[in-house]
């Protein structure tokens, strides 16, 4: 009889078949005495990606390709956990290398904390002349219990496993979310779905990828005004949410509140227009003048905040020059 295996490792990829040859050797690479499989997803690929992975081989059987063909990480994510095999899906990109002892730490993690019902894991810089972005190098364990807010950042789709009963009871990834659509969140939401469904979420640094993203600086505006659009949905989804409104909204005005700089206002801005978005996209324009409303109280907090701001750093500039001359 075949056995089960404990973990499967999923990773979806799109046209990135020049780029996937260290990831696979990563994969290679994994030494461990449990069962354990690979779900590699082809996300409607139209360069060699299919033909790059088969000559890879098969991992000692471990390895299997499947296409689907609704563009979209949340989409392919959310039909590979139904197809993978594994008792716990360990979630992360074409562009991370899993360490060596990848499948045992994740493993050891779960046993560890039974109360999880996902754990998200280090992800490191692979190449020092990237911008150090999309990481998390964190080195001590964090809990986020039941029914709390999940703050964005604090877990990554580079590096998240979960527990296929956490998925079940979560109902899986949002197929409407995810890079390839407009609202770049599909890690986060679930996340949050697990903890909102009663599982609490957790960081352990064991288990290890090594992210080579290869941005540079140039690359940063552009990726923060996705994480923002991102933002935005993931907000606005549980605001739409009787059981998590409260608690995401009085988090949406605290952040507004933290504003600063007209960047702020700008990022802000993207967010609201995001979630906006979202609710018209999603069939709920029911929800659009109450959007409205929550826009312009938002935007008036953080323009208020960003013109305390401003007047506090012109009376801190007039007073140093007072100072040194009192000295």
């Amino acid at each position: 009889m075949e056995t089960r295996p404990a973990l499967s490792i999923v990773i979806c990829t799109r046209n990135r078949g020049d780029r996937l040859g260290p990831m696979l050797a990563a994969l290679a690479a994994i030494r461990s005495e449990r069962p354990w499989e690979v779900l590699l997803i082809d996300n409607a690929s139209s360069d060699a990606t299919p033909e790059v992975i088969r000559a890879s081989g098969t991992l000692g059987g471990r390895l299997r390709m499947l296409r689907h063909d609704r563009i979209g990480l949340g989409a392919a994510r959310d039909f590979a956990w139904r197809e993978a095999r594994g008792a716990i899906l360990s979630f992360t990109d074409d562009d991370c290398y899993p360490d060596p002892d990848y499948v045992d730490a994740v493993l050891a993690a779960f046993a560890d904390h039974p109360e999880a019902g996902c754990i998200g894991g280090r992800i490191r810089l692979h190449d020092p002349s990237h911008a150090r972005v999309t990481i998390d190098e964190r080195d001590a364990v964090a809990v986020v219990p039941p029914r709390r807010l999940v703050e964005t950042g604090s877990f990554h789709g580079a590096n998240l496993s979960v527990r296929r009963t956490a998925l079940e009871r979560a109902g899986g990834f949002d197929p409407a979310l995810g890079a390839g659509t407009p609202f770049p969140c599909e890690d986060i939401d679930l996340v949050a779905r697990c903890v909102w469904s009663g599982q609490a979420a957790l960081f352990d640094p064991r288990p290890t990828v090594r992210h080579d993203h290869g941005r540079t600086e140039a690359d940063l505006p552009r990726l923060m005004a996705a994480y923002d659009r991102g933002r935005g949905a993931y907000y606005a989804k549980f605001v739409a949410r009787p059981d998590t409104r409260r608690a995401y909204l009085a988090d949406w005005f605290r952040r507004a509140g933290q504003c600063a700089f007209r960047s702020d206002l700008a990022g802000l801005g993207r967010e609201i227009g995001s979630g906006l978005r979202w609710l018209g996209a999603t069939g709920r324009a029911r929800w659009l003048p109450a959007g409205l409303l929550l826009a312009l109280a938002l935007g008036g907090r953080a323009l208020i905040a960003v013109a305390a701001s401003r007047l506090r750093r012109k009376l801190r500039r007039r007073s140093e020059p007072a100072a040194g001359l009192r000295s």
